[in-house]
């Protein structure tokens, strides 16, 4: 009988339509090994092959003769992805959950497995890896099921291979339930397992559950105290990620690169420098300094304590840098805006033989929005393209952001058009674009725009909606905007209220700015009270002003912005007294002015000027420019507005001291080595005067050129006699 079933078996499975007899044949119960054949479309008996397989209480044959029975009546199977769903209603459930790695087609059926003698792991290939978190009707995994059902032997790497994939798709609610699965199995004191189900609560960020285990474990190695460790330190718990490493040395495990990358990122996240030095000097201990994991970890750790000195060194010293050792330099320049310096680093990268990544891009083109250095963020962007990187999102806004800081708001506009999809932050660039350069109307059909194309308008966006509404006097709409961020669920914080005051101080509106504020659902800040006192300054309002100043003073006494206000108020008042003893106070408390200073990008050369400065090389031929172009712009109509010169002096003096103002200087010194009718483009670092912006209106106007000048509240662009902002400024 069991002769004449091996028979009868390939010759109902090469016809599908004897499916059943087959089945009948092949699953008897008094069959309790596997038949010792195999069977081709074609019916052709290979050798036996013995590989007993326990299936839903039957012993089946192996998974190369599943194969081979099944092929026959592949043209009655659908393939999807490897796998299998039959159009015959009768395979019985058992077979159904089994699939190949092969990605065999119906017209490929005879090759879904190459070897006959290829071993199979039931739980990692019967089970295939996109079938792993597969839900049960149930709500559980399917994969558990069949383990609860007896049709699945699990073992340890099962386990492994679920948690890691948990892990890695970042399904959390899947993974408790595989480490629960786990913790009633027979394997549930094997450390490598438990070490994974940590490693995935950490990296989930479910730190409770991931100590619960660190915790629960009675054995712990390396890898778990390591895991612990960079958990904390990855989700921001710095603290708790430094405290647990003691505990690890007195548990007398020796760290190792990864435990020390993780400690100085999290030592770096601290305000207490001395932290980070100890675990340096433990990194020395060990060995580990010269690690290139550990080495950028160290550099990166100095950069944010802007410790340049010390994190160039630590680079220097490293036999082997890699991509973020990198990197971490050139941020940190670009963080300290010292574009010259970030800008040297890339090119030591280069010959090197390291490949810029967007990461390296997007902190050179902040490093040149933060000094205006157009030219060389220019040729950075060239760099770019040749290099062949796409222009993606995260890149697109940095380099956005750098034309748009440095002037070129044309190119501006090119990039963001150029952006495949834009998000919130790409649109809120070009929101305090169009807000700096002062076309407040824009900014307003911009951000309608941007709500049409279904993004969520967020903070940053309505502050700077807000910010184009006070730059151009649409007080009315600043107000609506600003009540719309509310009833959209967007609660304003310090930076909104600063703006709400400088929007109502700049359209005169003092007393309204004064209610404003003691209205406010929080205590007012020294930076809400300085929008006042800013105003005040723009009015002439000595009285409110003087309140303003106090209050400015009580809370941050040793910021210099608001006493040279006050100072000027009273100058400007002729309040000299007054003046004095804004000065006097100063000094007494050891607060110092910022000097004036103006910059002007030329030929990839950052050139720096300050008031009254006398000291550069082509003084002499900068101050006949000057003198010729302050003669051709008094013919036109141009008048010297002393009262800007806020100091006690007789008014010829005044109108001398006025040509000596930084940006003054570096406008003549751009028309001497740019050539004639190209664009300037100025940067500084305090607001502009009234008399620097009536003369650089002239100035455009006889040299015939456009001049940028970029200050700390927004760009004026002068063309042609007249200012983008209108004289609103």
């Amino acid at each position: 009988m069991k002769i004449l079933r091996q028979a009868l078996t390939p010759c109902y499975w090469c016809h599908p339509s004897s499916f059943l007899s087959a089945e009948s044949i092949f699953l008897s119960p008094r069959i309790s090994y596997q038949y010792p054949i195999q069977i081709t479309k074609q019916g052709k008996i290979l050798a036996p092959t013995y590989c007993p397989l326990r299936l839903g209480g039957l012993y089946i044959p192996n998974l190369y003769y599943m194969n081979k029975l099944i092929v026959p009546f592949s043209e009655n199977l659908i393939f999807v992805n490897g796998g299998f769903i039959s159009t015959v209603r009768s395979i019985p459930n058992y077979l159904r959950f089994l699939s190949t790695s092969s990605t065999a087609t119906p017209n490929a059926s005879t090759s879904l497995l190459s070897e006959e003698e290829e071993a199979f792991d039931l739980t990692s290939h019967v089970i295939q890896e996109k079938d792993y978190l597969t839900k049960s009707p149930n709500g559980g995994l399917r994969v558990l099921d069949l383990i609860d059902q007896g049709v699945l032997e699990p073992d340890g790497k099962l386990y492994n291979q679920l948690l890691n994939k948990c892990t890695q798709l970042g399904k959390i609610k899947e993974g408790k339930l595989v480490h629960n699965h786990f913790l009633k199995s027979r394997f549930k004191h094997y450390m490598v397992i438990q070490n994974t189900a940590l490693n995935m609560y950490a990296k989930c960020g479910c730190l409770d559950d991931a100590r619960q285990v660190f915790d629960k474990m009675p054995v712990k190695d390396m890898v778990t105290w390591t895991a612990m460790i960079t958990g904390y330190s990855q989700n921001e718990k710095p603290e708790e990620a430094l405290v647990l490493f003691p505990e690890m040395l007195r548990a007398e495990m020796k760290p190792n690169h990864f435990t020390f990358s993780s400690l100085l990122k999290a030592a770096g996240a601290r305000t207490d420098e001395r932290e980070g030095e100890q675990i340096h000097g433990f990194c020395l201990k060990y060995g580990y300094d010269l690690n290139v994991y550990v080495g950028s970890a160290l550099v990166e750790l100095y950069c944010r304590y802007e410790r340049m000195n010390e994190a160039h060194f630590v680079f220097d010293g490293l036999v082997d840098k890699n991509e973020v050792s990198w990197n971490s330099l050139i941020a940190a320049h670009a963080r300290k805006s010292e574009g010259d310096k970030a800008l040297r680093v890339f090119q030591r990268m280069q010959r090197h033989d390291f490949k810029p990544t967007h990461f390296t891009y997007s902190s050179i083109f902040s490093a040149c929005a933060s000094t205006g250095s157009l030219e060389q963020g220019k040729w950075i962007h060239a760099h770019m393209v040749k290099s062949g990187l796409k222009l993606i999102a995260f890149i697109g806004n940095t380099l956005l952001d750098m034309y748009a800081k440095s002037g070129s708001f044309d190119d501006a506009i090119r990039v963001f058009d150029r952006l495949v999809k834009p998000d919130v932050v790409s649109w809120n660039s070009m929101l305090t674009a169009y807000a700096q350069h002062g076309l407040g109307e824009k900014t307003l059909d911009h951000f309608e725009k941007m709500k049409k194309t279904g993004i969520e308008p967020n903070s940053v966006t309505f502050l700077c909606v807000l910010t184009a509404c006070s730059h151009g006097g649409l007080l009315d709409k600043g107000q609506y905007y600003f009540e719309l961020m509310k009833k959209v669920n967007i609660e304003p914080d310090v930076s909104h209220y600063v703006t709400m005051v400088d929007l109502l101080g700049r359209a005169g509106q003092l007393d309204h700015a004064l209610n404003f504020i003691n209205e406010l659902p929080i205590k007012p800040t020294s930076a809400i009270w300085g929008a006042l006192l800013g105003a005040c300054r723009m009015h002439k309002n000595m009285e409110l002003g003087a309140y303003a100043a106090e209050r400015v003073f009580e809370l941050d006494p040793y910021d210099s912005g608001p006493h040279i206000l006050l100072y000027n108020i009273y100058a400007s008042a002729g309040k000299w007294n007054e003046a004095s003893k804004v000065r006097k106070f100063m000094k007494e408390i050891g607060v110092k002015k910022e000097p004036a200073c103006s910059w002007v990008d030329i030929e990839n050369s950052v050139h720096m000027f300050v008031a009254n400065d006398d000291n550069h090389p082509m003084q002499n031929e900068i101050n006949k420019m000057w003198g010729k172009i302050s003669e051709k712009i008094k013919e036109i109509g141009y008048v010297p507005d002393t009262s800007h010169v806020l100091l006690y002096v007789d008014e010829q003096e005044r109108e001398v001291k006025l040509q000596f103002h930084s940006e003054k200087l570096a406008l003549a010194f751009a028309l001497l080595k740019t050539p004639p009718g190209s664009t300037i483009r100025i940067k500084k670092n305090i607001r502009v005067c009234g008399d620097c912006h009536s003369a650089f209106k002239y100035a455009s106007l006889v040299v015939e050129r456009e001049i940028i000048l970029r200050d700390t509240n927004r760009f004026h662009h002068f063309y042609r006699g007249s200012c983008s902002c209108g004289d609103y400024w």
